[in-house]
């Protein structure tokens, strides 16, 4: 294996998708690369945030269910390209993909708990979660692999921290956040563009989230930053309190 080999597996090796004499090889070009270990602890930090924000709770019964099904449901066989050859492993796949990408990839695989187990009488409320879910990851996977996309950080409040990025492309921004403390009962975290000092309203979190990964609401229009406030429930036209969190698009 090249070198050149070698600069491309960060992405695969984040994921945990290198088969493990490629793995063993690719730890020891990390000792000698700087530029590729910076890569892999930036893509595995923001998995792992994307992954606690996407993250869904199974229900109680999936273990039975799983239990269940693993004696009566046949394993699928690897799929074979044409010609005889086996198609592309999951590490070849990710090696191909942006690090951006990789990471909304593994928030996915996070959140629909690395297990999908259908029964009939639920089979069409859980597709429709999962696509809920699938929706929300590629929104937010399209403005982070922007090949434009600009990178701000702050804190959110007094334990919160958060990341708007911004493509002007595409005109959208997705924003995450990390540590949120729940809001008091009938309050919600509300996002905003700043457009210059007017308030644009942006969006909501979820109240009952610590972490959260959203596609803003609208288009960010020329805004030059973003921020947050604590709401009522259902959102304000205008922010009623004081921002805990601003953020200047310009300083990214």
């Amino acid at each position: 294996m090249t070198g050149a080999d070698l600069h491309t597996m960060t992405g695969a090796y984040a994921v945990n998708a290198l088969p493990e004499e490629e793995a063993r090889e690719f730890e020891r070009h990390l000792l000698v690369c700087e530029a590729c270990a910076q890569e892999v602890r930036e893509l595995a930090a923001t998995a792992e945030r994307l992954g606690r924000a996407m993250a869904v709770v199974p229900p109680p019964e999936m273990r039975e269910r799983v239990l269940h099904s693993i004696s009566t449901v046949r394993q699928e066989p690897p799929r074979v390209a044409r010609g005889g050859r086996r198609a592309a492993g999951p590490a070849a796949r990710a090696r191909r993909l942006p690090r951006w990408a990789l990471a909304a990839c593994l928030a996915a695989a996070a959140a629909f708990g690395g297990v999908a187990v259908w029964q009939h009488d639920q089979a069409e409320d859980a597709r429709a979660q999962a696509q809920r879910i699938e929706q929300r990851a590629e929104s937010v996977a399209r403005v982070l692999t922007a090949p434009d996309a600009v990178v701000t950080n702050g804190k959110v409040g007094d334990a919160g921290t958060g990341t708007v990025v911004v493509s002007p492309g595409r005109n959208r921004a997705a924003f995450l956040a990390s540590g949120l403390p729940r809001p008091a009962e009938g309050r919600v975290y509300q996002l905003w563009f700043n457009d210059g000092g007017t308030m644009r309203p942006a969006g909501l979190l979820d109240p009952g989230r610590a972490d959260a990964a959203v596609l803003m609401d609208g288009g960010v229009d020329g805004a030059s930053g973003m921020g947050v406030t604590v709401e009522p429930a259902g959102g304000s036209p205008q922010p009623t309190t004081k921002p805990i969190a601003l953020m200047d698009f310009s300083r990214a």
